[in-house]
């Protein structure tokens, strides 16, 4: 293939995923910046894993083990992520998706800290470029000085494409390599390519077994395969079979009471060649340092270990200088403790971002149970999610942030929008590439997969049962957050100001017709999938005497069981009970005022004038109809609404989450009728209020804290964030509760921040969720995803001093 062809195909790769290729009508994104973009530890389910964002492409992958008694090995074999594995926290330290970092694995159970420092060289070469990885190893204070641990680089290839060891006929094809390895490879997307496995530094074992003579391991084994291409990403089994056969072989010579030390029996058979894998392992003791250096065929000349030195000095030191301007903590969180607190949670946030490619299980039955018509309509559809007629689609592909590495490695629809306010204020082209991925997902009716489970790997994470996607089930629209963020870059930008995330010379928002651009191409998909959830979510305002402004906008979640509500993103937060085909949820109602509003500024934006028009009076219908359908008088906040016994109109109370949600929705002016108790809800530690953030139950609600009690009571960072969020705009505007936003706002962000802090300083690890009562982080570890939320927390302003008379209320 000619260089300028290759290089044509890797960058229409890039821009145009191959399952929405005819929505794509052009990029506003250069070759430059897609190039920087192309490779990335996108494994995000791997301690380290790199790849390039190709669909069928090279999959590399580390793994590592203490060596020192049998009975541990096996337990001890760290590759994939995981909870509760014996490790004293882990992640990036420092990260750039365009640049690179620096992780640190703090593995106490093998007894060894392992960093993996990763950048990468764009220009350096026309297939994307080139990229090294520098892995270190130091024993931990418990450690002996001879810790013996083995290290395992893997490297596979999926689809077209050759991976041979170039140099094998050079070494002893029996006891290994003394000096580096390298490996030679080709695909139709990168060319040629040689990743290079170099030594730097660490001592060899040299001890030798009084019964096993053989040659000590002091060189690099390296063991080829071919196996087939749904197998690739398995590669620990794959692994731990070639070690088997060396145990069986060693146990037949020398019997299992006389084994070679376990530095020597856990080791591949050296077989380096032609495969579609190779295992290339090194076996230390104490510390040590090597180089997995791939090279772009194209660039100039192969990189060099000095030329990775460098590049990693530069890129830490960038990304530090960068971070203060873009999440430099404002006061009270200007101490260095946090500035390390924000580092830590961004880079993993923004390292988090993965890569997937595969096929997803949707049903795609329609069957008429699915309506949710009838009463009794939960069990209806349980009978028909249980006839199993889901079937595979795709392969698709996305580009998407990750909740948590160990536990949610993969695509959740209402998590993205989160992930992506911080991520971007760093980089808004990766930001605008990442939404675009998602809808390039959406089928013909408007329809997005609240969870993207792609391929096998991705699903070997997740039980059966929720492995299928239904077209009728939604999830919060927060990308659109994000939306609006954009616009408001866009304007920034327009008025000379320096906007955070436009740091790439030649972004989007260097280019204001780039810009409109790219929100021209979304803007369809917008619309359809705005109007699928109007059509799809849509509540019943006829068939019940419901006094309203409007007898359109009422909305109810389609999903409903006794015990969960899975799609409205609440999970088991208490509902009508049974659920009931009129029900109307007030959760719903708030996004969709969101949603409509984002429609309303893009189509402004854009100067679509009918939609804009159109889009303000759906608008202005959501917010009369929120008073008019879901505020209770009685209780004093906003409720989910019922239809009773004598099928009229009825509001179910459980003050929390829902409740807020028209405030942190943003769909609540500073003058509006209904603020004051709105806040005095938030501010009540009877109900909500708490030392350690907002819960997301009432103390007051009978099933506080009850059965599951995954949403009824713990302290949730995304809906923190955004009661953090409107506070402040509150305290900003005049208006009536102005001084008492400034005071709750001020008090509920060190709340958070501390307690995010404390649990992190002493797990190593940012939570899912956090105790009300005790502040401890529980449920899942290292979630890194909306948790995250506290960089941007911690970046926001003071509120200066409300002028007396400014605000009338009292505290």
């Amino acid at each position: 293939m000619a260089p300028w062809l290759l290089s044509a195909a890797v960058t229409l790769l890039q821009l145009l995923p191959e399952t929405a290729v005819a929505q794509d009508v052009a990029s506003p994104f250069t070759k430059a910046s897609n190039d920087s973009l192309l490779w990335g530890p996108y494994r995000p389910n791997l301690y380290f894993g790199v790849r390039p964002r190709l669909p069928k492409s090279v999959l590399t992958g580390l793994l590592w083990a203490k060596v020192e008694d049998f009975a541990s090995v096996q337990n001890n074999f760290r590759y994939t992520c995981e909870q509760h594995e014996g490790m004293a926290g882990y992640g990036w330290d420092a990260y750039d998706p365009r640049t690179g970092g620096s992780q640190t694995i703090h593995d106490a159970g093998n007894q060894i800290d392992v960093t993996t420092d990763f950048v990468k060289f764009p220009d350096h070469g026309s297939n994307g470029g080139s990229w090294g990885a520098r892995i270190r190893g130091v024993p931990r204070e418990d450690a002996s000085d001879d810790l013996k641990t083995t290290m395992i680089f893997n490297i596979a290839v999926e689809g077209l494409g050759s991976l041979v060891v170039d140099n094998a006929e050079e070494e002893d094809n029996e006891n290994g390599f003394d000096g580096d390895v390298v490996i030679t490879g080709e695909t139709p997307e990168l060319g040629t390519f040689t990743v290079t496995i170099v030594d730097r530094k660490g001592e060899k074992p040299n001890h030798v077994h009084p019964s096993f003579q053989e040659k000590p391991i002091d060189r690099t084994l390296v063991h080829s395969v071919q196996i087939p291409e749904a197998a690739l990403w398995q590669a620990k089994p794959v692994l731990f079979s070639s070690m088997k056969n060396s145990l069986d072989k060693y146990i037949e010579t020398y019997t299992a009471e006389a084994m070679p030390p376990p530095m020597q029996a856990f080791t591949i058979p050296n077989a380096p060649g032609a495969g579609n894998m190779h295992f290339v392992q090194k076996v230390f003791e104490g510390a040590f340092e090597f180089d997995v250096i791939f090279s772009s065929g194209s660039g100039p000349k192969p990189i060099q270990s000095a030329d990775l030195s460098e590049k990693i000095d530069a890129t830490i030191k960038s990304f530090s200088e960068r971070f203060i301007q873009s999440f430099k903590p404002q006061k009270p969180f200007n101490d260095k403790k946090y500035t390390g607190l924000a580092k830590s949670l961004f880079s993993n946030l923004i390292g988090g971002i993965g890569y997937f490619h595969g096929d997803s299980v949707v049903d795609r039955s329609y069957a008429p149970e699915y309506e949710e018509e009838n009463e009794g309509f939960w069990q209806e559809t349980a009978e028909a999610r249980a006839r199993n007629q889901q079937k595979l689609e795709g392969p698709y592909e996305l580009f998407t942030g990750t909740p948590s590495r160990p536990f949610f490695p993969r695509g959740f629809l209402w998590d993205e929008g989160f992930h992506l306010l911080p991520i971007i204020d760093w980089d808004v082209d990766l930001t605008l590439q990442i939404i675009k991925s998602w809808f390039n997902l959406m089928d013909d009716d408007g329809w997005i997969g609240r969870e993207q489970i792609l391929g096998p790997e991705a699903r070997s994470k997740v039980p059966q049962e929720f492995q299928t996607q239904y077209p009728h089930y939604a999830n919060p629209p927060t990308l659109f957050f994000v939306i609006h963020s954009f616009l408001d870059k866009i304007a920034a930008a327009k008025s000379g100001q320096q906007i955070l995330g436009s740091e790439n010379a030649n972004g989007v928002l260097a280019n204001p017709d780039a810009a409109l651009q790219y929100l021209r191409d979304l803007y369809p998909l917008l619309k359809k999938h705005y109007e699928w959830f109007r059509k799809t979510q849509a509540g019943d305002l006829k068939s019940y005497d419901r006094p309203a402004f409007s007898k359109k906008e009422g909305y109810r979640w389609r999903g409903s069981t006794k015990t969960h509500l899975l799609t409205s993103g609440l999970d088991d937060y208490p509902r009508p009970q049974p659920p009931h085909p009129g029900e109307l949820h007030v959760d719903l109602m708030s996004w969709m005022g969101m949603m409509t509003r984002a429609m309303k500024r893009i189509a402004t934006t854009l100067t679509e004038t009918d939609d804009a028009s159109t889009y303000a009076k759906i608008e202005n219908a959501i917010i009369r109809n929120l008073d008019d359908l879901h505020w209770s008088a009685d209780e004093q906040a906003y409720c989910d609404a019922t239809v009773d016994e004598y099928e009229e109109h009825a509001l179910v109370c459980h003050k929390g989450y829902i409740s807020l949600s028209p405030f942190f929705a943003g769909l609540l002016a500073p003058d509006h009728p209904h603020l004051g108790e709105v806040l005095d809800l938030i501010s009540s530690p009877e109900h909500l209020w708490s030392p350690h953030g907002i819960r997301s139950l009432s103390q007051q609600d009978a099933l506080y804290g009850t059965e599951e009690n995954y949403w009824r009571s713990p302290v949730w960072l995304p809906i923190n964030y955004l009661v953090v969020k409107e506070l402040l705009n509150t305290a900003s505007a005049t208006g009536p509760h102005q001084k008492r936003a400034a005071k709750m706002y001020t008090e509920l962000r060190k709340n958070l921040v501390d307690t995010v802090y404390k649990s992190w300083e002493k797990t190593g690890f940012a939570w899912e969720q956090y105790n009300p009562e005790t502040g401890e982080g529980q449920r899942t570890q290292h979630f890194t995803g909306w948790t995250s939320l506290v960089v941007k927390i911690m970046a926001m302003p003071e509120v200066p001093s409300v002028k007396a008379g400014s605000g009338h209320d009292e505290l």
